[in-house]
C-alpha cells in the first residue's frame, strides 16, 4: 500500500507553507477546502492536466497544508486547518481573507 508523507504538526515550516500557497492553483485548492471541507482530488476544479494537479496536491501535502486520505483507488484532500492555526496563528485567516490578484476592490 502507498504511504504518503505528511509532516507532523510541529515539523511544518513557514517557508514551505508560504511556498505552497504562492501558486494561484494551490491557493485555489486551499480556498475550496476551507469553504467546502474534504474533497476528492478529482473534484477540485483546477483546469490543469492530471499530472499537474497531482504535483500541486503533493506540494500542498508535503508542506503540511493538506492531508491526503486514501480510500481504495480514491484520494481525498482535507485542509490541515487546526495544525496550521496552532503552528502559525492567524496566518491562514489572513491568506484566505486577502483578495485574489486581479480581483476588483
Amino acid at each position: 500500500m502507498l504511504d504518503l508523507h505528511h509532516p507532523a504538526a510541529d515539523e511544518i515550516q513557514l517557508t514551505a507553507v508560504m511556498h505552497a500557497l504562492s501558486d494561484p492553483a494551490r491557493l485555489s485548492v486551499v480556498r475550496t477546502l476551507a469553504a467546502e471541507g474534504e474533497r476528492a482530488c478529482g473534484s477540485v476544479p483546477l483546469g490543469v492536466t492530471k499530472a499537474t494537479a497531482s504535483h500541486h496536491f503533493k506540494v500542498l501535502r508535503e508542506a503540511g497544508v493538506t492531508m491526503t486520505r486514501l480510500d481504495g483507488a480514491h484520494r481525498y484532500l482535507t485542509l490541515r486547518r487546526e495544525d496550521l492555526d496552532a503552528r502559525f496563528p492567524g496566518l491562514l485567516d489572513a491568506i484566505l481573507a486577502a483578495k485574489p490578484a486581479g480581483a476588483l476592490a
